[in-house]
């Protein structure tokens, strides 16, 4: 096992970082935290995704010097998803931010115990 998991040490960064994420995301009351929790998340989702889409001696999949062979290069895919899942998180963080600060503006606090609280005070 241990000899699979150095060699896998992508995959093997890539699932520590989603738990340090995913423990931030879970652990802390603070909005900003639970954001960067959720970008580490995301970082390690893409860096998951290019290490199973790289495969070694091979090129980015454009045709260089007349090689057409499918051989010489990787898997386009992957590359797409990872660029197509940062431009997503660049935007859904943007969103997540200008909530942020609405609801700062609105409650005073960026605890999210404290402005559940002063929510359901508001509903009475």
């Amino acid at each position: 096992m241990g000899a699979n998991l150095f060699h896998n040490y992508y995959e093997t960064v890539a699932v520590i970082l989603f738990g340090i994420g995913f423990t931030t995301l879970l652990l802390h009351r603070n909005m900003i935290k639970k954001i960067i929790g959720l970008n580490i998340m995301d970082t390690a989702v893409y860096l998951f995704l290019a290490a199973k889409g790289y495969i070694e001696g091979r090129m980015a999949p454009i045709v260089v010097n007349g090689i057409q062979k499918q051989e010489a290069y990787i898997n386009p895919i992957p590359s797409g998803l990872v660029l197509t899942g940062i431009v997503v998180s660049v935007s859904v963080t943007a969103v997540m931010l200008a909530l942020t600060i609405r609801l700062y503006r609105r409650y005073g606090s960026l605890d999210v115990d404290e402005i559940s609280m002063k929510a359901k005070k508001e509903e009475r």
